[in-house]
C-alpha cells in the first residue's frame, strides 16, 4: 500500500526544537497533516480526538517518557497497531524503545535528513 504524505503524524517532544527540526524534516519529504504535543499526556488527549497514522516520540521526557507512553499505546486496543518512531538520545535507548518497550523502530540524535527518511521507510514502507 502505498504511503499517503496526508496522513495524520504526531510528534512528542517536550524540546521545542526538536519539534521544529522533525517538523522541518516530515514538510521536506513531503508530509503535511502534522500535529505536535509537547508530553505523552496531551499526545494521549490528542490521539482520542484524531486517529493518527504515526507518531513520532521523543524517549526521555518530562512528565511522562516515551517509555510510559509506549505502555499506554501498546496496551490500548485502539493504538496498539499505531506506528511508532522513538527519537533517543542513544542507541541503547533506542534499543530498549524497540525491544521492550515496542516502538516500531528507533533513530539517535542528531537527526540527518536522509537518516531520518531511512526510518520513516523502514516503518511505513518505500515512499
Amino acid at each position: 500500500m502505498a504511503v499517503s504524505k496526508s496522513m495524520p503524524i504526531l510528534i512528542v517532544d517536550d524540546y521545542n526544537t526538536m519539534v521544529r527540526v522533525v517538523r522541518n524534516l516530515l514538510r521536506q519529504l513531503g508530509f503535511s497533516n502534522i500535529d505536535e504535543a509537547s508530553d505523552g499526556h496531551t499526545a494521549l488527549t490528542k490521539m482520542k480526538a484524531k486517529d493518527y497514522q504515526l507518531v513520532i516520540s521523543d524517549w526521555d521526557m518530562s512528565g511522562m517518557t516515551g517509555a510510559e507512553l509506549m505502555r499506554h499505546l501498546r496496551s490500548s486496543d485502539r493504538y496498539r497497531r499505531t506506528p511508532v518512531l522513538m527519537i533517543a538520545s542513544d542507541a541503547d535507548d533506542g534499543a530498549v524503545a524497540t525491544g521492550r518497550a515496542g516502538a516500531n523502530s528507533y533513530i539517535t540524535k542528531p537527526v540527518t535528513a536522509p537518516m531520518f527518511k531511512a526510518k520513516l521507510e523502514s516503518v511505513l514502507g518505500a515512499f
